[in-house]
């Protein structure tokens, strides 16, 4: 019997199916979702060990599931693993760096997605602030510290260089995996 449910909220059948064929056998029970609101009532059901859900969604979109696992204390801590074919659209309502989980872009290796379910694992023990500063990061002005402010906006335009950074590392790692599988 498998020790760990995961749970894919993906609209795609064929992501939901990708998912599924690249988890080592026997070790996952894959539940799968296939919109926001049945994604929501699973995880709220059957508290999988860990979370998949893609940003864009029917009936209930991924920010919104984000959003109602974030005001949830016992939901919060499932580690989870946001998709999306482009990380501008998550970026745009959640700031980067990512605290509380992982980020992983479609289409995805399966490397790359044992990464993310590594890193939402680690992401999710990390203790919480408070969830009104999680729910809108940067939207109150500052009064005091301005340079705090500075130094916070200067880190996280830092973490996401390095973000992109890294992303280009993966794409020129797959190019060239590529062009080595067409010179064989």
């Amino acid at each position: 019997m498998a020790s760990h449910k995961i749970l894919v909220i993906d609209d795609s059948r064929v992501i939901r199916m990708r998912v599924r064929d690249m988890l080592p056998q026997g070790n996952f029970e894959v539940l799968e979702a296939k919109d926001g609101v049945e994604g929501l009532e699973t995880i709220r059901q059957a508290r999988p060990n860990l979370i998949m859900l893609d940003f864009l969604l029917p009936r209930m979109s991924g920010w919104e599931v984000f959003q109602e696992i974030q005001k949830q204390p016992d939901l919060q801590h499932i580690p989870l693993v946001l998709m999306s074919g482009r990380r501008e659209e998550v970026a745009e309502k959640i700031s980067e760096p990512f605290e509380y989980f992982e980020f992983i872009q479609k289409p995805f290796e399966q490397k790359e997605l044992i990464e993310a379910i590594k890193g939402a694992m680690a992401k999710a023990r990390k203790p919480r602030k408070p969830t009104a500063a999680a729910a809108a990061p940067a939207a109150a002005p500052v009064d005091s510290g301005t340079s705090a402010a500075e130094i916070e906006a200067l880190n996280a335009k830092v973490a996401k260089l390095q973000a992109e950074v890294n992303q280009l590392k993966g794409q020129v790692a797959k190019m060239l995996a590529f062009i080595k599988q067409k010179l064989k």
